[in-house]
């Protein structure tokens, strides 16, 4: 039998998890003229979902992560490359003759891969541009283009005025829908929410929260239920350890089913994988917090022992909370209700306490 739980990659069924409420919303906003803006904490699981929605679809798609994008000709590569994989190439090959620096193409004989690139020194704005008006050339009424760019956040990490030329762009196309992803909150909501920001209020804004703990509790107790009696139990348990995080929740199942399934008692398996994972991670994690300034090291162990560093007087409040911000921005730092912060990774938790003896 095979693990039932799949994690660090996007995800499709068998191993898709709920949402199904937000799936049905991404879809009828796929049937409207209008724009999506998909806001979630990291590894909620916002690319999977919009993945399986688009793929429902049944329409061409075109998805850049724009934290993989470097340059202004980058970005257009990369969105030439996943056209590609879209039209067939004879289909669009007189719109690329408009391009007013044509890109060198070439393809695999062996895998059908097209290679994209362009000269070196040209002018990145008139290829960026290019690319960006070849979305709306592509789509058709029968065939309506969506264009998905991933961690959207980053496009601010090309260049610092990027924004203004994709907005003044994006705004004059029809015919197509775009979807926004980002998993930086503060970021992504200055972007669409701040009065003077070119994409002020650009398309619906819509927040992914975490699955619901029963239909999580539910997904993992059944897929346990075939290697052990406890099932119940130890989905309580995983859940209990993750804070119902649907990324770390399916990486402790699946370290759990590996361990039951080669012959390990149920006694202490959440432990047994715990350790696991930990040890594995140990030179990563030594890695990571020696990126930290001591301050953050300090707000870390104060959060991962379940304290509220903002309240600890350590410091200064000003300098603890702004210590807090600047890894709740990063990511490393999720804030719950009634003022409780919580560590992102739950493993690097444990590594922390471990490792200072909290």
């Amino acid at each position: 039998m095979d693990n039932p739980f799949k994690f660090g990659t996007l995800v499709d069924d068998p191993y898709f998890t709920d949402r199904t409420e937000e799936l049905k919303r991404i879809g009828v906003f796929l049937h409207s003229e209008n724009h999506l803006i998909l806001i979630s904490p990291r590894r909620f699981g916002k690319s999977s979902l919009v993945r399986k929605a688009v793929k429902q679809s049944g329409r061409p798609f075109v998805w850049v992560n724009m934290q993989q994008v470097v340059s202004r000709d980058d970005f257009a590569v990369k969105v030439l490359k996943s056209v590609f994989k879209q039209f067939k190439f004879e289909k669009i090959k007189h719109i690329l003759r408009s391009f007013r620096i044509v890109p060198q193409i070439s393809m695999d004989p062996m895998t059908d891969d097209m290679s994209v690139s362009f000269q070196p020194l040209v002018d990145e704005k008139v290829v960026f541009e290019d690319a960006l008006n070849l979305l709306e050339k592509v789509s058709s009424p029968e065939h309506k283009l969506i264009v998905v760019f991933d961690e959207f956040q980053d496009v601010l990490e090309i260049d610092k005025h990027i924004d203004r030329e994709l907005r003044s762009i994006m705004q004059e196309q029809s015919g197509l829908n775009y979807i926004l992803l980002g998993s930086q909150e503060s970021m992504m909501t200055d972007i669409f929410e701040r009065p003077k920001s070119p994409f002020y209020h650009f398309g619906e804004l819509m927040r992914l929260d975490k699955i619901p703990h029963q239909d999580m509790y539910t997904y993992l107790k059944d897929r346990l239920l075939p290697i052990t009696k406890n099932a119940a139990d130890i989905a309580n348990s995983i859940l209990t350890f993750t804070n119902n995080h649907p990324y770390y929740s399916q990486q402790l199942a699946s370290a759990v089913w590996e361990l039951i399934a080669i012959g390990n008692s149920d006694e202490d398996i959440i432990s047994k994988a715990i350790v696991g994972i930990v040890h594995d991670h140990d030179l990563d994690y030594e890695r990571l917090w020696l990126t930290f300034n001591k301050t953050d090291q300090m707000v870390i162990r104060l959060i991962s022992q379940g304290d509220n560093p903002v309240q600890s007087r350590r410091l200064p409040t000003s300098t603890l909370t702004s210590a807090v911000k600047r890894l709740m921005k990063k990511g490393y730092v999720l804030k719950e209700e009634k003022e409780r912060y919580l560590m992102e990774d739950p493993f690097f938790r444990q590594w922390v306490i471990d490792k200072n003896n909290l």
